[in-house]
Formats: C-alpha cells, structure tokens, sequence
C-alpha cells in the first residue's frame, strides 16, 4: 500500500493563495478556497448517506460544482462513475444499473433524464442540494495509490459499455508520465474545455491539483475564448482534438502567439499535413497523442519537431509506459500497452492476466520506433484474403481537398468477401482527385470501391463514429455515391 496526502489539501498548505481555477472573467478559486469548497460538498454527501466506498454518479457539463463534487467524493473516500450527458435515457439506465450506483449527483439541465430514470433504488441529489451547513465528517486526509477514485465507461462502438476502474495511482502516474514527456513549468496555465466526464477533460483536472498548476475553467470549446486566453490570460497549454485545432487556425495570425504558450495536445487520432503545416506556421505547437480510456489518457505523444516528419504517427511511448505490436518488425499488429497509468481491468469484468493491456487497436512500428495506428481490430477489412485497417484509408482520405471527414467501413461483394467503402463529409468533393491520392499514397487492394457523400458521420456519445450504421445508411438510402 502507498499513501500520500490528499492532492488538494497539500496544494491548499503549500501555496493557499494561489489561483486552483480561473475564469475567463478574470476571478478565479484559490487552492485553499477550492479544499473548503470540497469539504463543505463532502460534509453534504455525508448528511445525504454517502459512504466510503459508495459508487455516486455526477451526470453533468464542465461546471465548478463538478470539481467540487469529484473531490468531495474523494474525500469520504467514494467512487465516482462519470456519466456522458448526451446518453440516452436508455443508456443511462443501463450503465447506472451496471454500475451498482446508489446516488445519482446532476446539474439542472439534466433533470428531465434524471426524473425519466427506471433504474434501481439510485437517489437523486440535484447540485442544489449539496449546498448548506452540514457537519463535518471525518474526511480522508491521505490518498491511497491502490483504491478505485472513477469508474469511466467505454463508449461501446462494438458491445456493450464496460466500466474503466482508474485508480488513484492511475491517474497520479498518468499526470506524472505527462509532466515527464511535456515539462512543468511554474507560471503554465492549462484550458479545461474537454468534458470531464471523459478521460481527456478528467486529467487536465487531475494535473492541476497534482502539479499545483491552475487550470482555466471553460463550459466548452469556443476557439475565439481560446485564442484570448493564450494573448492575455497566461494560457500555455491546451487539449483538443483536429475539429478544435482547424476553428483555432481560424482566428489565429502569427502575432496572436505569445512565446509563453507551448502545448497543443492533440488526441483523437492523426492530423492532416495541411492542418499541421498551418498550425505550425502560426507558430502552434502540436503535441499528437495516443491513448484510451484504460490508459487514463495519453501514453504515446508525438512532439512538433517531428510532426510532419512522421505524419500520422502517435509518437513513442512516454517515460513510464512501454508499447509492444504482437507482429513481425515493420507489420501490423494489435498494440498492447504496460505502465502505472494502465488501468487494472472493469467493474465486474474480467481483464486477461498478464503484464501486457491488449488495447484493441491495431498499428505498427516504423524503423525509428514510432508509432503509427491502422484502426480498431474489430473493424478491419478482409478483401480477398488481403488484410485493410480502415484508418490507413481515412488519414489519406482526409487529405484530398474539400474532405472535412472520412470514415470507411466494409462491405460485402461476392468477388473479394469485403470491401473498403468510403463516407465522406465536404464540398466539392471530386472522385478524381480521391482516386489521385489513392494511387499514389495507397496499395490498390486499398483503395475505396465505393465512394459515399454523407451530410454527417453517425457518432455515439463519445463522438466516435459508428462503423456498422454506415451501411445501414447505404441500405437505407441516405448516401450519395460519388462517381
């Protein structure tokens, strides 16, 4: 067992002053005004019968009472379960039920799901609620590295959603494993415009209190907040993903850069050259990444100076993380990860033994050791015996002018088995110029049979798209074949 002091009471001793949270308005919490804050939330938890141990679910927007809630919980030493807010009543019910939760903490927008709810005996705690004067429980001081802090579902492309048990050291090494890869500096300041109820947006939470580092409080994503975050609040590092980084091209000019700011980390899979080489003439620093749920965010990062050098490679593995493909030198195979920061498996599910976390993805290594994805094992593409990772296709596809996004999936054909078939959103999107990049960038195995115009990609929850409803809308009708 390996015990620390709590992150944000030790934050609160050593420099109570400090700015934990600030706001684009200019106010901001300090550490020791968050710590009381959180107290105050726990002693409320407590009076409504939260207990050690307890599973309480936040179903909630980026909002200071989310702060306050997760470390509230922490301090009664509960788990909190993180719910997406754009599930379905359905889903809801399901990964509540899944997940044993016995409370249910929510802002007012979700009133209407949370009041619809039929899952089991769950009480219903309205932020509201948790405000007050309540006596003080004894509140847990010290962190145990070993016990659960969140439990974060899998989006369920391919099966039901599973419970991601993080641990408190999974999300310690996961923030340290970072700080090693991107350095710390005193002054930096890191935009919390992700969802925390995802991975991503949940570790920029959690290096804030372990790093000592303020985070700016952002309710979502607008790239004109950003780029006056970066000129006049001090900002030097944001999360984001490609969609993010193209709105923040947009508003940027080169002299909107100050020298201050050095990190854009990008996750959700590769960026375009044409995107990479704008940023970079901004003077943006893109940092790509690669990671999951179970490895509590990053554990690959590819950093700027070899951006375009190794375009759509995720990097090497960070300092604490290793990275294996179980193929050949130089062939795809699955990728399986190891480190501290590696979830230890799901809420009643098992996980195989073994050292190695076989992630699902597929990829390989180049000669110098970096990392490139080919896609989900469960959406490659058999066409005459021939093997084809649909992410190979989509990071070509992305690059032909007037392509905006790209996804292909599979479909059937009497002659090969399988074959690749493109979805694409854009304008002006010209099937010679596809079949352009095609030849030269792909094997002919590999290029698209049939090309498709859709007016959007099906996406679930967590914004992943949804392979086998594009076939669907084939079948449906609802695509326009390019010729």
């Amino acid at each position: 067992m390996t015990t620390m002091p709590h992150w944000l009471s030790k934050q609160a001793f050593l420099q109570p002053e400090y700015p934990a949270v600030d706001f684009p308005d200019g106010s901001c919490i300090t550490f020791a005004e968050l710590e009381e804050r959180c107290k105050r939330k726990a002693a409320a938890l407590s009076f409504h019968g939260v207990k050690e141990k307890d599973h309480i679910a936040i179903l909630s927007s980026n909002r200071v009472s989310f702060i306050e809630t997760v470390f509230a919980l922490s301090y009664l030493g509960a788990r909190a379960v993180l719910l997406n807010t754009r599930l379905t009543i359905r889903e809801l019910d399901y990964q509540i039920n899944d997940g044993d939760v016995k409370a249910i903490i929510y802002e007012p927008a979700q009133e209407e799901k949370v009041e619809a709810l039929t899952a089991g005996d769950v009480s219903p705690l309205p932020f509201h609620t948790l405000t007050g004067d309540y006596a003080m429980p004894e509140m847990k001081e010290r962190i145990d590295l070993e016990d659960v802090f969140t439990l974060m579902y899998t989006s369920g492309t391919t099966g039901a959603p599973k419970a991601v048990l993080h641990t408190y050291g999974n999300h310690w090494h996961s923030a340290i494993s970072s700080a090693l890869n991107l350095g710390m500096e005193r002054g930096d300041k890191w935009i919390l415009n992700l969802p925390m109820f995802h991975v991503s947006g949940f570790s920029t939470l959690m290096k804030g209190v372990i790093y000592g580092m303020t985070i700016e409080h952002h309710t979502r994503f607008d790239a004109q907040e950003v780029v006056e975050s970066i000129k006049h609040r001090g900002t030097t590092m944001v999360s984001g993903v490609s969609v993010m980084l193209e709105e923040l091209v947009e508003v940027f000019d080169r002299d909107d850069i100050p020298g201050s700011f050095r990190c854009f980390l990008l996750g959700g899979g590769p960026a375009t050259e044409k995107l990479l080489n704008r940023a970079a003439s901004l003077g943006i620093p893109v940092f790509q990444t690669y990671g999951m749920t179970e490895t509590t965010s990053q554990i690959a990062t590819l950093a700027p100076a070899d951006a375009t050098r190794k375009l759509g490679s995720a990097g090497k593995a960070l300092a604490t993380a290793s990275l294996h493909i179980n193929a050949a030198e130089g062939e795809i195979g699955e990728i399986l990860v190891a480190g501290p920061m590696v979830s230890g498996g799901y809420y009643k599910r098992d996980r195989e033994d073994g050292p190695l976390f076989a992630t699902g993805d597929m990829g390989y290594f180049d000669e110098e050791g970096f990392l490139y994805l080919a896609g989900r094992k469960k959406e490659m593409i058999i066409s005459g015996g021939e093997n084809i990772y649909p992410a190979e296709i989509e990071n070509v596809l992305v690059q032909v002018p007037g392509v905006s996004g790209a996804a292909v999936a599979g479909m059937k054909d009497e002659k090969w088995g399988e074959v690749p078939a493109a979805f694409l959103t854009g304008k002006d999107i010209k099937r010679d110029e596809i079949l352009q990049y095609c030849e030269r960038l792909l094997a002919r195995y590999k290029h698209p049979a049939y090309v498709y115009r859709v007016a959007e990609l099906p996406r679930n929850a967590s914004n992943k798209v949804l392979k086998y409803k594009l076939t669907e809308m084939v079948k449906a009708g609802e695509c326009d074949e390019i010729k």
